[in-house]
């Protein structure tokens, strides 16, 4: 209810403020424009990296130190940590990432996030970056309008520059003239109060704009204009640190398990960092001063001493937290664990999964791999098999004992369809969020399959009831062929098992690993057209075995008909089960998709 009033409340608020003093509204101005130009910088960097940045970030190995360097790198050039901590949580969703792989993204993109206060030091408020912001924006707006989506990336970065340089000068224009109404430097809280109070604010400016680098960008040019003091832009500099843990919280909500997790450790780094930058202030802003005089910096140059101090907190922070790390993933994953699922609800499509085509690629394939273990074991219930029987057969003329079977009605609408359903709904969605033709090709095959799988449990159905009657018939020639029929069914099903789990050694270079995976798909391939043809020699009506047990009274006609459709039924279910191993595990995409997750599920095991 409080939401409905939150944004009309927030708006007389700022009206009257405005109203108050007029002065204001050069500082707000600039803080919106400079969000603007932040939001146009991360959608342009976006654009240009869009593919390549993420395939990184999904091969990012169980190596801390290569973790690391990608999240710093990447932040650094995109100047959003916020996007960074997103994509992560997406992928580590949709199992591309492990949890590690996860967390040192995270550190490396909170020292990336200190590149935008160095930014703002060294160019924004040393330079009339007014002068360099209109040519930017005027580049920048007619490379938006061209076709190319290069140029547009461009145009998006380029204009994203002139709007943030151009906010920042709004934003010191705005403080210089608030002078002369009101020093908020007067203001200035010395002590452990003041660096309570002002840390406190830094968090709620972070929370409020949604970005910790927005927030250091008003820090520094407040305190270039002697709004703030030096002391106080500590303080700031360290709320505005815990505050951009909400994005990646909120970012969290729609994830599983493994993605709160991640938020998880963000929370924890960020706030013992905050914490040790806080009790050991004096001593930080002391080692400041070093660096500052070391590198020939002016002592009341503060707006640099405070991008110093930025970068040196996070790079204790991350020292101090890197001998944790194991420790800190074994905590979160004791303390957060995965929701107790209803057996009706997918366990890998979430909203955070969909934000990007790799994270929804693989949380599909993982969804569908779920659906065909369920699938697997309605079909061999069904028929009267037991699963692990069915995978170790091997020899074709083994004859598998019966069990009870299930309703597979039943099980049906508790286990498969509301996945099923819920599978389509997010290829669908998937299709449309990413328009690549390739990766919709990959969609499509993903939602044939799966309905290849709901279609042969259909056909299941309907072959249920003769199969128990037969097979517990007095008439050893039905219970015979009702045998051959379920050795038919089971045996196609582990041939679809095996072309979705490949015997690959997952420790092996990545250049032998995709051998391996052409190697499997070429293997399981000729395998699988092999049964598809046997599936209509095979057939009781079409290899004379109707004919020769009518013409020598074994079985009544009455018997023979259903033998006949029940042949007719299992070659479709057959049929189906090839049809959608041909779709999911004889394409290479969609396989190494499978195999990514294999290995990020072997370095969890190791860890």
């Amino acid at each position: 209810m409080y939401k409905k009033f939150f944004l009309p409340i927030v708006l007389v608020l700022l009206a009257y403020v405005f109203w108050l003093s007029p002065d204001s509204e050069e500082i707000a101005a600039g803080v919106a424009i400079l969000l603007f130009g932040m939001m146009s910088l991360e959608n342009g960097f976006k654009a240009l990296t869009e593919g390549p940045l993420e395939r990184l970030l999904a091969k990012a190995t169980d190596k801390f130190y290569k973790s690391f360097t990608l999240g710093m790198v990447s932040t650094g050039i995109l100047q959003s940590s916020s996007l960074i901590s997103v994509i992560t949580i997406s992928f580590l969703s949709a199992g591309l990432l492990t949890l590690t792989q996860g967390v040192g993204i995270i550190f490396g993109a909170n020292i990336g996030t200190t590149a935008t206060a160095w930014l703002v030091a060294i160019l924004g408020l040393k330079i009339k970056i007014s002068a360099l912001a209109m040519p930017m924006l005027v580049f920048g707006m007619i490379m938006i309008f061209q076709k190319s989506k290069t140029t547009k990336g461009i145009g998006n970065v380029l204009t994203g520059l002139g709007f943030l340089f151009l906010g920042i000068h709004f934003m010191k224009v705005g403080f210089d003239s608030y002078k002369s109404v009101l020093n908020l430097a007067d203001y200035a809280m010395d002590g452990f109060l003041g660096v309570i109070v002002f840390t406190s604010m830094g968090i709620l400016a972070t929370v409020i704009l949604q970005s910790s680098s927005a927030t250091m960008a008003v820090i520094l040019t407040a305190l270039a204009a002697g709004q703030i003091t030096y002391f106080n832009s500590l303080a700031l500099a360290i709320g505005a640190n815990v505050g951009t843990t909400i994005t990646a919280i909120i970012g969290a909500m729609a994830s599983n398990a493994s993605g709160k997790r991640l938020a998880g450790a963000h929370l924890i780094f960020n706030i013992t960092t905050a914490l040790i930058a806080l009790i050991f202030l004096t001593q930080i802003a002391w080692l400041v001063d070093v660096v500052a005089d070391f590198f020939n910096f002016k002592p009341e140059n503060y707006t640099l001493k405070l991008a110093i101090f930025h970068t040196i907190f996070n790079l204790i922070g991350v020292l101090t937290m890197y001998p944790f790390v194991n420790k800190m993933v074994k905590f979160l994953e004791g303390r957060i664990k995965e929701d107790t699922l209803d057996v009706r609800e997918p366990k890998y499509l979430s909203e955070s999964a969909l934000a990007f085509p790799q994270s929804a690629l693989s949380a599909l394939v993982k969804e569908t791999n779920h659906l065909f273990n369920r699938v697997f074991k309605i079909i061999s219930h069904g028929i009267g098999l037991h699963r692990e029987e069915v995978l170790k057969q091997e020899d074709e003329n083994t004859t598998l004992k019966s069990i009870s079977t299930i309703d597979i009605d039943e099980n049906y609408y508790t286990e498969v369809k509301h996945i099923y359903s819920k599978i389509i709904e997010f290829a669908s969605q998937a299709q449309q969020e990413h328009s690549d033709p390739d990766y919709n090709d990959s969609i499509y095959n993903i939602k044939e399959a799966n309905r290849h799988f709901v279609y042969a449990l259909k056909d299941v159905k309907e072959i249920q009831h003769n199969i128990s009657k037969y097979t517990n018939s007095d008439n050893e020639i039905m219970k015979e062929e009702y045998n051959k029929l379920r050795d038919k069914i089971g045996k196609i099903i582990r041939q679809v098992f095996k072309a979705q789990n490949p015997d690959i050694d997952y420790n092996s270079s990545k250049k032998k690993i995709s051998r391996l995976v052409k190697e499997h798909i070429d293997k399981r391939q000729e395998k699988l057209i092999k049964h598809y043809f046997k599936i209509e020699k095979n057939d009781v009506l079409f290899d004379g075995t109707i004919d020769r047990l009518i013409r020598n009274n074994e079985i009544t006609s009455e018997m023979a008909s259903s033998l006949m459709n029940d042949s007719s039924l299992t070659s479709s279910i057959n049929k189906h089960l090839i049809k959608a191993a041909e779709l999911l595990y004889t394409n290479q995409d969609i396989l190494m998709s499978e195999v990514n997750d294999h290995i990020v599920e072997e370095q969890e095991a190791a860890e």
